[in-house]
């Protein structure tokens, strides 16, 4: 170690790997698990050693992160429509297709038969007067309307169960940091608006008790929990401590 300091206790002290801090003396950060995770450890490091934790993470970002570019959205054409054909001036009416012909008849003898059954007369009329008679009864006797839903609650409880060394990062949505850091054991959090930032998709994720499904990487991760029953993805530039 450049300070002479025994690798072991730096380990103890500050939960990190002996390799990932050897991988941050020689600046091999590709053997660290992701940018989230070399910006964290350098962090933890730093002030372990005293330095300015920022200013390493400044450079770190200047010489080692690369830039993301937004993607560009595809839009498709809209379909282009058949032209319709044009008729000629003073060519007369369109002829009438034989289907047309045939729905007409159709029509014409639906139509005829109505007729001879009004005509006719009959029983239709006591039929008529009971079905009226019971749908009254039915109207009489209305049915009980089901309870409301009880009301939806107004913050947002996020559990987070890690299944291995996992990167954290929460805030209000407003940028004030509620916790950051590595978490091994589950970590609770309650608030009207939550934002979160995983290292990768190492560990489970619950809100107000139920699990959000959500497609598992390598690489980070964010989420905006703003209201229960919605959780939008976060792009990385709007990742808390990103």
């Amino acid at each position: 170690m450049r300070q002479g300091v025994d690798i072991s206790e730096v380990e103890t002290a500050t939960k990190i790997r002996a390799k990932y801090l050897r991988a941050l003396e020689n600046d091999e950060f590709a053997m660290l698990p992701g940018g989230t995770y070399v910006k964290s450890f350098l962090r933890t490091y730093a002030e372990y050693l005293g330095l300015d934790a920022q200013l390493l993470v400044e450079e770190f970002r200047a010489h080692h992160e690369p830039r993301v570019e937004g993607e560009l959205q595809t839009l498709a054409p809209p379909p282009q429509q058949r032209p319709g054909r044009e008729r000629l001036p003073g060519a007369g009416p369109p002829p009438i297709a034989p289907g047309t012909a045939l729905v007409g008849a159709i029509v014409l003898l639906l139509v005829i038969l109505a007729v001879i059954g009004l005509a006719s007369g009959g029983g239709g009329g006591s039929k008529e007067s009971k079905k009226t008679g019971g749908a009254a009864k039915k109207a009489a006797h209305p049915k009980r309307q089901a309870p409301a839903p009880p009301p939806k609650p107004s913050s947002v409880k996020l559990k987070v169960v890690p299944t291995e060394l996992t990167y954290l990062c929460v805030d209000d949505g407003k940028g004030n940091r509620v916790f950051e850091g590595t978490i091994t054991t589950p970590r609770t959090f309650r608030s009207k608006h939550l934002r979160l930032n995983l290292g990768r998709s190492s560990a489970n994720l619950l809100v107000n008790g139920k699990p959000v499904k959500f497609q598992r990487t390598a690489a980070a991760v964010g989420f905006d929990f703003s209201r229960p029953g919605r959780v939008p993805p976060l792009p990385p530039g709007q990742r808390p401590c990103a």
